[in-house]
């Protein structure tokens, strides 16, 4: 059985992954947001400036937390090797929550197991 904070059913053989180069920036710490991201493949940076929060790998679940409380982006999202990433707006997103609240917890434990560590981190 996988973790429960996998994410792999979103990212089967038949979803569309967008691509990013090893070094590309995925996104900006204060860039609107529009989508969360499933790691299909390779490895994510996350960081704070130029301190690094977290490294996620394949079927990790990352910029979730804009979605759910509209603000802009916390951090940026720089890929490590080459990644194959799976976008799900915001609206697949509420229909996912929507349909399966069990997806909803799994988010939440995500956001709590990075809340905690951010709090090791800096507090």
């Amino acid at each position: 059985m996988k973790d429960d904070a996998s994410f792999s059913v979103l990212t089967g053989n038949n979803i569309d992954a967008r691509p990013v180069k090893a070094g590309g920036v995925i996104f900006r710490e204060g860039d609107e947001a529009h989508e969360l991201f499933v790691i299909k493949s390779g490895e994510v940076r996350i960081q704070i400036g130029n301190r690094t929060i977290t490294e996620l790998t394949a079927d990790c679940v990352f910029g979730e937390m804009a979605l759910i409380d509209n603000e802009p982006r916390s951090a940026t999202a720089i890929a490590i090797t080459d990644v194959e990433l799976v976008a799900v707006s915001e609206k697949q997103f509420l229909f996912l929550v929507s349909q399966t609240p069990y997806f909803a917890l799994k988010v939440m434990r995500v956001l709590a197991q990075r809340l905690r560590a951010t709090n090791k981190t800096f507090g």
